[in-house]
């Protein structure tokens, strides 16, 4: 079976690994539960286990993570990737937020592999996040590395702070977008990349 990346990772840092799982524990208890009975033995371990994998972005490098894909074509017509699944946490009260990422952008000469833009969405969602931060990273990494004409990036999320807690609203949706280059300086093109994404809607 094929490890995971971020698992060989983890099983380097057993000692976090640990001292995580034991604060869990002491967090179990001040909640009124009891952390040895049946059902929440190893619980905390679990939750370490959890929680390092959905921030393992602070410990990976962008450059190996785009694995320096990148090449040269002559072509400078907008390239989209779609309904990319997004899963992050919330930096506020550490519950999730999930939903889709639209990501687009004009090369100049310059492309990368289209497995890639996933893999940039995921080192950037896979730390404590705000849906703003996130849209504004992935725009921004795209712009220094691939130097196109233009990205835009735009982020649908459901936020379970807001579903299970605060206002409990049960369909509510966040969208934000980073627009750099000829998507902020040119409305056609943001429009033409607005008009794709609500396509892909419906």
């Amino acid at each position: 079976m094929k490890t995971d990346r971020t698992e060989v990772e983890f099983a380097g840092s057993e000692n976090a690994a640990e001292e995580i799982a034991s604060l869990y524990g002491r967090i179990l208890a001040l909640l009124g539960e009891d952390p040895e009975r049946d059902g929440l033995q190893g619980t905390p371990q679990r939750v370490a286990h959890a929680l390092r994998f959905l921030t393992s972005g602070y410990r990976q490098n962008l450059d190996k993570v785009i694995n320096a894909a990148y090449f040269s074509v002559a072509y400078d017509e907008m390239i989209i990737v779609k309904d990319i699944e997004v899963f992050s946490l919330c930096e506020h009260h550490l519950l999730p937020f999930f939903g889709k990422c639209h990501i687009a952008y004009i090369p100049d000469k310059k492309v990368v592999g289209l497995s890639k833009l996933p893999r940039l969405v995921n080192f950037y969602a896979r730390r404590l996040q705000l849906q703003e931060r996130l849209s504004s990273q992935i725009a921004q990494a795209i712009w220094e590395k691939l130097e196109p004409q233009g990205v835009g990036v735009i982020v649908e999320a459901r936020h379970l702070c807001m579903l299970m807690r605060g206002v409990e609203k049960q369909h509510s949706t966040a969208i934000t977008s980073a627009m750099l280059g000829s998507f902020r300086d040119n409305p056609q093109t943001r429009q033409e990349f607005l008009a794709l994404v609500q396509k892909s809607n419906g």
